[in-house]
């Protein structure tokens, strides 16, 4: 597990100035598919780092790109999230350096999927139909356009929870909408869980920890365990 410098090849592509990202590398001999993974609203913190540690031990290349590279998420966030309102923007330049860097990589098999969580679960989805083979949307928001996003999209498989008040009723309208594509899809909404359920422990600011506890917001182990082995068998199915 290393972090990464994509700067240079950032340059190339009109990426940030800075670009890094933390690679997590499976064990035993490679090649092995290659993931793009794009962190939650609080950045790359060592929750972020484990999901990409697991991925990894499934098998798969997986590099985090840190859409906060030019200063953090306080001098990043607005910018990003517009970015992922508008549909376009350095966040996805960014991105697409990440996909690059695998599929130059002799370690990759050239099967290439794209995670994210949070606020990366968004631009996960908007970046399905930007090559990739599958994608895995955890508690993304929806475009407004979803179905003009949706054209040429990859499998996708979606995990929500029932208790997350900022996105009710948004992994129905996802499965609509993928199911009126006749797109291969996997569509979840856990009962128990709310926002950030994957997690392994809590994240964030901890001046805000305590409001999220009592919103209910971070792990939920079970609803996780199953989400997570949906994920894995999605993955395993379009990606191997």
């Amino acid at each position: 597990m290393t972090d990464l410098d994509l700067s240079g090849l950032a340059a190339e592509h009109g990426g940030s100035p800075s670009l890094r990202g933390y690679l997590a590398i499976p064990s035993g001999d490679g090649p092995w598919p290659g993931l793009v993974m794009i962190h939650e609203i609080f950045g790359i913190d060592d929750v972020m780092r484990r999901h990409a540690d697991r991925l990894a031990s499934l098998g798969y290349l997986t590099l985090a790109v840190d859409l906060f590279s030019e200063g953090g998420a306080r001098r990043c966030l607005v910018s990003t999230m517009r970015a992922m309102l508008k549909g376009s923007g350095r966040a996805f330049t960014d991105i697409a350096v990440a996909r690059r860097y695998l599929t130059g990589s002799e370690h990759c098999t050239g099967k290439i999927g794209v995670i994210g969580f949070c606020m990366g679960g968004g631009f996960a989805l908007l970046n399905a139909s930007a090559g990739y083979d599958a994608a895995a949307v955890n508690y993304g928001q929806l475009p407004k356009d979803l179905d003009e996003v949706l054209v040429g999209a990859c499998p996708i498989v979606g995990s929500y929870g029932r208790r997350d008040p900022s996105l009710r009723g948004a992994a129905a309208k996802l499965e609509t909408a993928l199911t009126n594509a006749g797109i291969p899809h996997d569509v979840k909404e856990y009962p128990a869980a709310s926002h950030a359920f994957l997690n392994d422990a809590e994240a964030g600011p901890r001046v805000l920890r305590p409001l999220m506890r009592v919103a209910g917001i971070g792990p939920e182990p079970d609803s996780a365990a199953a989400a997570w082995e949906r994920i894995e068998a999605f993955f395993g199915d379009h990606l191997r």
